[in-house]
């Protein structure tokens, strides 16, 4: 089996699974693993066969893949912001939007000296990449999840970064008083409702943990209505708040922070869907 072959295999595999596009991005990823080279270096070998090593692993990446399990868990990492984070089942596998939630705060605060919270962190992804483009703020990352503490950590650490990490259930407004105040207030909650399970694939569902994903159908934007208030003490005079939302529910989110008295801005994604909320407080004269 060569590299063309096997590209062409995996794409056949995980028909049933995967849009081809999708299956084409996963055979990259995982010959790109396997074999060391990039996708330059594989074109030029092309016809060059797999080693017995290579062929063993990669029948256990497709076995795996079949059972559904995300190919960012099978490698143990994935890229986000221009670098390698590490990922496993205690948290959310970084995804392109939130790519693009991180560029808006970095484009609108650059050379700025911020105090930033990043609520719920999971692998630290948002946190870490902000301190890398930022590095002139302060970082704070929070999480209810110990162990995803521990893979943010280990991204922190991998990438030489410098952010602090804290276990804290935000949700519990008595927990407030051990953060300070800040100029940034970010978060990717999560904000898809219960009944959404049934629109949602294998590999999301029976892999990524559902405490980061969902919220119940009867206060979906619990998470929102918290960072509303806890911004109302905690956010800086100046200060503004950045969130990754429910492209269905932009409106009723903005609603949120507007009762609050915040100025609110609904910000679309790439594809065009309502992803990012700004807000900022506004002044009473």
């Amino acid at each position: 089996m060569n590299f063309k072959t096997a590209s062409k295999y995996i794409v056949e595999e995980l028909n049933t699974i995967y849009s081809e596009r999708e299956s084409q991005n996963i055979a990259y990823l995982i010959l790109e693993d396997i074999t060391k080279l990039n996708s330059t270096e594989r074109l030029v070998a092309i016809a060059q066969e797999l080693t017995p090593h290579q062929i063993h692993s990669f029948e256990n990446y497709l076995h795996q893949l079949k059972q559904h399990k995300p190919i960012q868990q099978i490698l143990g990492y994935t890229w986000f912001s221009g670098n390698n984070f590490f990922v496993n089942e205690h948290v959310l596998i970084p995804r392109p939007e939130t790519e693009e939630l991180v560029e808006l705060i970095v484009n609108e605060n650059k050379n700025e000296f911020l105090n930033n919270l990043d609520i719920g962190t999971g692998s630290g992804c948002i946190a870490i990449s902000l301190k890398n483009k930022l590095p002139n703020s302060i970082i704070s990352a929070i999480d209810v999840c110990s162990f995803a503490l521990q893979v943010a950590h280990q991204n922190a650490e991998h990438l030489s970064t410098s952010i602090h990490l804290k276990q804290i259930n935000f949700l519990n407004e008595d927990n407030w008083d051990a953060l300070e105040t800040y100029d940034i207030i970010v978060s990717n909650p999560p904000y898809i409702k219960q009944s959404e399970q049934v629109e949602m694939h294998q590999n999301v569902l029976q892999h990524e943990p559902h405490l980061a994903l969902f919220v119940p159908d009867n206060d979906a934007l619990l998470f929102y209505k918290k960072i509303a208030l806890f911004a109302q003490t905690h956010l800086k005079k100046d200060g503004k708040i950045y969130i990754e939302i429910n492209e269905t529910l932009g409106r009723e989110t903005a609603e949120v922070f507007s009762t609050k008295g915040y100025q609110t801005q609904i910000i679309k994604d790439m594809q065009g869907k309502e992803r990012m909320i700004k807000a900022w407080e506004t002044c009473i004269i």
